[in-house]
């Protein structure tokens, strides 16, 4: 994956997600033979035509609100806005297994999804909805990438989707498509830490990578820590914890949220002697 080794500060994301895909099949078609296909799939699609239907001008109009269980979505071509921030080749974009067509952002090819309010975000009920929405999505649109905006990451819509599949068969969330692992060098030497992570868990993880670590350990033992994070909460105190090899622990050290900066869980890799 494309951990973000570069020296450019990480952009903040917004707080509401929305997704993208690209699809092969998102150009050309009617609207009313494209809601046919969404009712088909029970997505229950009603057109809107409003100027600014999300009102940050993420997606053109007209556009369709979409309905799955207990999540509500906008649907519709991608604008201006969405794709900038969405830019594969921006510093601040992480990539996991995805290199995307220079012709992506051609008009039509990219779509949005931004769930609208209701409970909030990062509810595991309506996320889960979501995710079960964006699968069926992927199928009709015959998609190849998927952007998750929380993480600023891309990834292969197939590999999304059979990971969100095993999510529904064993309630483990794909955290590698949902949360971006990113590298950066300071002053004090390299680091990782997590984007996305906080939507979930209200908190960010953030670990000084030990001397002779390769990118790959670090995401092994962050993945870790940060699917733990999603599935039991947030870490409240300071801990100590086993690590994945022999000898190896971890300290775990919440940090509270100061000024722009999120919540984050400062992580301490050690071994024994």
């Amino acid at each position: 994956m494309d951990d973000g080794n570069r020296d450019t500060p990480i952009l903040p994301v917004p707080p509401e997600p929305f997704a993208l895909i690209v699809g092969a099949t998102m150009q050309g078609g009617s609207d009313s033979a494209l809601e046919s296909s969404l009712r088909h799939m029970g997505l229950q699609p009603e057109l809107v035509r409003a100027d600014n239907p999300d009102g940050a001008g993420r997606i053109a109009a007209p556009c369709f609100r979409l309905t799955f269980g207990a999540a509500s979505v906008l649907a519709g071509p991608a604008a201006g806005a969405a794709l900038d921030m969405a830019d594969p080749g921006h510093p601040s974009t992480s990539l996991l297994a995805a290199s995307l067509s220079p012709t992506w952002r051609d008009r039509g090819a990219c779509w949005i999804f931004i769930p609208e309010p209701g409970e909030a975000p990062g509810t595991a009920t309506r996320m889960r909805e979501f995710f079960k929405m964006m699968v069926l999505l992927i199928d009709l649109f015959d998609a190849s990438h998927i952007f998750w905006s929380p993480a600023r990451l891309w990834s292969d819509a197939l590999q999304f989707r059979a990971s969100v599949a095993e999510m529904l068969a064993s309630g483990m969330p794909p955290v590698l498509h949902l949360v971006a692992f990113r590298r950066q060098e300071t002053s004090a030497g390299a680091s990782m830490g997590t984007r996305g992570l906080v939507l979930f868990s209200g908190q960010e993880l953030e670990a000084r990578i030990p001397g002779g670590w390769t990118v790959a350990e670090m995401v092994r033992r962050l993945s870790r820590l940060a699917l733990d994070m999603m599935l039991n909460g947030p870490v409240r105190h300071d801990r100590t914890m086993r690590g994945l090899e022999a000898g190896e622990w971890i300290d775990l050290s919440p940090r509270a949220a100061s000024g722009n900066l999120r919540s984050t869980v400062v992580v301490e890799f050690g071994r024994d002697g």
